[in-house]
């Protein structure tokens, strides 16, 4: 029976690795290697775990001290010439996840927040918004448990471009008013 897809044996699983893994701007966890790369049926999570090895050993892959994977020179020059052989709507979703990977990770990269713990019992929140310049807001909360702190934190992750946009416009109209 003839299998349907791009991924047919071991090195087409290697190839799209080594596609995924040049267009990727962070180092990745086996686990995000397999989410970029499932884009055909045909390609299993076991096929990516034994995949990795394989090309660490092979020196087109290196892993970091966090047990994450980023793709040498060797795997980008190889890479680049075996691309071809990816088919085209495999290649296209495998770059679109990527192009939207990179964007939360580069996004991530510039929300933080923390959730202290005050001597009263309630928690601080503390959250920042930065961009390539550095810091544009840190926002200073209290909650009165864990429970809405952590809440807090995950709804600014979230939203932080919208608080900010919102307290900028506020505080502009406001100043606005102030000159006439």
């Amino acid at each position: 029976m003839q299998r349907l897809g791009f991924i047919h044996d071991m090195l087409d699983v290697k190839v799209l690795i080594l596609f995924v893994m040049a267009r990727v701007n962070y180092p990745v966890t086996v686990n995000e290697i397999y989410e970029l790369c499932y884009q055909d049926d045909c390609l299993s999570y076991f096929d990516i775990c034994t995949a990795i090895p394989e090309m660490v050993k092979s020196g087109h892959l290196k892993e970091t001290e966090t047990e994450r994977y980023v793709i040498t020179d060797k795997g980008r020059a190889d890479g680049s010439l075996t691309e071809d052989s990816i088919a085209f709507t495999v290649k296209q979703r495998a770059e679109n996840a990527v192009a939207k990977y990179n964007r939360q990770i580069r996004r991530s990269s510039f929300v933080k927040t923390q959730v202290i713990p005050r001597d009263s019992g309630d928690f601080s929140v503390i959250m920042a918004l930065d961009d390539e310049m550095g810091n544009l807001m840190t926002l200073e909360l209290a909650a009165p448990d864990q429970r809405q702190a952590v809440r807090l934190g995950k709804l600014f992750e979230k939203k932080a471009e919208m608080v900010y946009n919102l307290i900028m416009s506020e505080l502009l109209d406001d100043e606005d008013e102030l000159n006439s």
